[in-house]
């Protein structure tokens, strides 16, 4: 075991940690999280309160609340995901003595892990107290994937040496705020009031409160299992379960906490601490929970099965567990989205930005019926979508860039730079483009599950109000004969404005353009084989007429992109950026991924150069394969060959600083089809994303969770040039030397359980028995039909 963790068996399913550092605590935290896609508590120790190395934190999938604070001279307005009521405290001491826990107490031995193949993180701690005397802790906690309401906690103690009475105090802490980002906390964090508690029976304690501004009711329940008599305390905010253990000398002692949480958000339930109480009251003991949750977790890898050899697959099913707890199929029947950083922290507070970009492609192969919950958000946003179109004087649906709770424009209007100390305008919410991300994850659901019923109803809904969005901001410029797109940012947030504008935005971003040419494009597709009584209903719903989808057409064909220096141009004026000393910047502070912090508190603006955070105009290469992105470029009038993709990749792979998780991602796959040689390097940088903290302090404020999907779909149809289009599973595979042979199963069309295994210039499709239709492989040099039950071996092209 090591600091950043290690593979504890030689299967490859615990993921553990050795010793105990406070620095690194934070961390730990956050990739020990245990959740059910309905909550999550991260992995802190239950003995260890909220403080500058610790944070228990737990959250709701959907609960939010908006509080206004006073920052810098302004009233500044925030939606949170909220950080529920605490279940997890459970302490213990030796009569009226301190109370024990790693920070304060002499530790001798510690260590903990999950348990990935049955969502279990496990804790041993073995404390000195001094004459003599040592305590071993043992724990096992699970927030269960069966019952998404249920969390439960066994805690072992065992003596070592004199032995005696040990006091254990069991709480439920209502008094929890929202402080677990530094530089949020200059913000109002307190989103939980009306606190209250009691007892229902002798061994269970309840806790109950309800958000500040959105008024969503919160009920916990608790029930104490101990070999001694519970007795109970009430304190502000919190409710204490005290059991007073007699220790013998080596024979372990067990208490077993189970909790039951319920929300007003939830369905078929009248009152949330009835539900809670009444759950907790017929839960079975933790064995039988386990059992239960052991399998559940059991069904959700045998769907999602994965079979990557050494490192990159061990990290790989991390990844997978943290995407599993944050979306599982209990998200189904939530009405929420993908939030950034998983349930698994307070960092952009919770909201959804266009990470599912990243996310739901993975999922589509694996859990369609969650896909389709996560764009069932975007639906029921549409109309919120349609008005702030029209408050900004445009027709169809302008999304927001931070999306919370009703779908209003979420992204906060000021943020701190943590080098120069000063609060700056935040203007990314001028990311249209995540429009655009929609439309697309509406396409590619519906390609990889056949679900033609969402396409031509609530799908069809989405495209068509996007579509005519992008069509509404488009204007012609008589001069270049094009329609351009101004006012806009991309997704390198480095770049908001030009050097010394007065307002922010950029003019004819490549990626938001030639993507707003795929809508239309795709919008276009759609409306022209929609059953002729449902585009009817559509175009009478939407006042839509011939005249508009002529205009789309157009504008479909003449969007402006800009070049220079025989590459394309991030925005029009790129090419007129100053140049970087990038070498000398990276001599002066070692990492540069915050470039803009590094330059703002220098006095100056990285507006100003040829400097990029993250893939931009190259994220086209991980959206389009190269035949479908020449395409595109074709129907622009513009040439998009080999030799200018490679030019364009070439020069923004120089003038990119990384600052984000996802660049990594992007780059390892665009490059696995261009730069062969170099793409293992930004595929590892994808892997160590959050497991080694390469941002450098911000996977302990939540895991990116669009990074860690994105490392998944990599493999899964990066590395395969897999494309569910035209009713085909299309496979071009690129092979990297570092990662020649692996395999995974996925859900197509209807097929359960479909198996691919890539072999060194071996591919192998195996279809499980059914009475579906055959299914359709295309490589680049030929067409097979795969029949359910049979299993092709196929030699790839050289």
């Amino acid at each position: 075991m090591t600091d950043v963790g290690r593979d504890a068996e030689e299967d490859g399913w615990s993921w553990e940690y050795e010793g105990y550092k406070a620095a690194d605590e934070r961390l730990r935290e956050s990739l020990c999280t245990l959740g059910n896609g309905y909550f999550a508590t991260r992995g802190a120790l239950p003995e260890c309160d909220a403080d500058d190395v610790h944070y228990p934190g737990t959250y709701v999938a959907g609960i939010y609340n908006r509080l206004t604070s006073e920052v810098s001279g302004r009233r500044v307005e925030n939606e949170d995901m909220v950080n529920v009521p605490n279940w997890l405290p459970l302490r213990f001491r030796l009569p009226e003595g301190d109370w024990i826990d790693p920070d304060s107490s002499d530790v001798l031995e510690h260590r903990q892990g999950l348990d990935l193949a049955a969502g279990v993180l496990e804790r041993l701690t073995r404390f000195s107290l001094g004459g003599g005397r040592i305590l071993t802790v043992r724990q096992w906690r699970l927030v269960h994937m069966a019952d998404p309401h249920v969390a439960a906690l066994r805690t072992e103690f065992t003596a070592d040496g004199p032995a005696g009475p040990l006091e254990v105090e069991a709480a439920l802490d209502g008094g929890v705020t929202n402080s677990g980002v530094a530089r949020y906390r200059d913000l109002d964090g307190r989103h939980l009031t009306h606190v209250h508690t009691g007892s229902c029976a002798p061994d269970t304690v309840w806790l109950r409160c309800r958000t500040r501004t959105s008024d969503v009711r919160i009920g916990l329940a608790a029930r104490l299992s101990a070999d001694a008599p519970v007795t109970v305390r009430r304190e502000t905010s919190r409710i204490v379960q005290h059991v007073t253990l007699d220790l013998a000398p080596g024979r372990p002692v067990t208490v077993d906490k189970t909790v039951a949480l319920h929300t007003s958000h939830d369905p078929a339930i009248s009152d949330p601490l009835h539900a809670a109480a009444d759950r907790v009251a017929r839960l079975p003991g933790f064995d039988a929970l386990t059992a239960t949750h052991r399998i559940a977790w059991g069904q959700l890898w045998r769907r999602a099965e994965l079979d990557v050899p050494g490192e990159p697959g061990r990290i790989l099913r991390l990844h997978l567990f943290h995407v599993l707890q944050t979306l599982s199929p209990h998200t189904a029947d939530l009405d929420v989205g993908v939030p950034a950083r998983g349930l698994h922290g307070e960092a952009y507070r919770g909201h959804v930005f266009w990470d599912e970009l990243f996310v739901l492609p993975y999922l589509n192969l694996h859990f369609p019926e969650v896909s389709r919950a996560l764009l069932h958000y975007r639906h029921r946003r549409l109309e919120q979508a349609r008005t702030t179109a029209a408050r900004a004087g445009r027709r169809g649906a302008m999304y927001p860039w931070q999306s919370g709770s009703d779908g209003r424009e979420e992204t906060q209007q000021l943020h701190l730079n943590p080098r120069s100390g000063r609060w700056l305008p935040d203007h990314s919410w001028i990311q249209h483009h995540v429009g655009s991300a929609i439309a697309y994850n509406v396409w590619q659901y519906c390609e990889a599950s056949g679900d033609t019923d969402f396409l031509h109803t609530k799908g069809a809904e989405m495209l068509l109000q996007i579509a005519r969005f992008w069509a509404d901001m488009a204007e012609y410029d008589d001069a270049l004969g094009r329609h351009r797109v101004k006012r806009v940012v991309g997704p390198d947030e480095y770049h908001e404005a030009y050097p010394g504008a007065d307002t922010p935005g950029l003019d004819d971003n490549a990626y938001t353009n030639v993507t707003a040419a795929w809508v239309l494009a795709r919008t276009l597709d759609l409306m022209d084989t929609l059953p002729e009584p449902r585009r009817r209903e559509l175009a009478e719903r939407t006042a839509l007429d011939g005249g508009e989808l002529e205009r789309w057409q157009e504008v479909s064909r003449t969007l402006h992109v800009p070049f220079h220096d025989g590459v394309v141009s991030q925005f029009e004026g790129y090419g007129d950026l100053s140049e970087l000393d990038w070498h000398g910047y990276r001599q002066r502070y070692g990492d540069i991924r915050r470039l803009d912090r590094i330059l703002e508190a220098e006095g100056d603006t990285v507006n100003r150069y040829k400097a990029s955070k993250q893939a931009d105009v190259l994220m086209l290469g991980y959206l389009f394969s190269p035949s479908e992105l020449g395409a595109l470029f074709r129907r622009l009038g513009h040439r998009m060959d080999e030799d200018v993709w490679r030019r364009t990749v070439e020069y923004y792979l120089h003038r990119t600083s990384h600052g984000s998780t996802l660049s990594g991602l992007v780059h390892g796959w665009v490059l696995a089809r261009c730069r062969r040689s170099e793409a293992w390097t930004f595929v590892q940088e994808a892997l160590q994303g959050d497991i080694a903290d390469v941002q450098g302090g911000t996977t302990g404020e939540g895991i990116h969770l669009g990074a860690m999907a994105g490392t998944l779909d990599l493999v899964q149809r990066g590395l395969t040039g897999l494309e569910t289009r035209d009713g085909a599973l299309r496979l071009d595979p690129v092979p990297l030397p570092e990662l020649s042979s692996y395999g995974f199963s996925l859900r197509y069309q209807g097929n359960w359980g479909v198996r691919l295994r890539l072999e060194r210039g071996l591919l192998e499709v195996a279809v499980p028995s059914s009475d579906i239709s055959p299914i359709t492989i295309r490589l680049p040099d030929r067409e097979v039909s795969v029949e359910p039950g049979d299993t092709a071996r196929l030699v790839l092209p050289g």
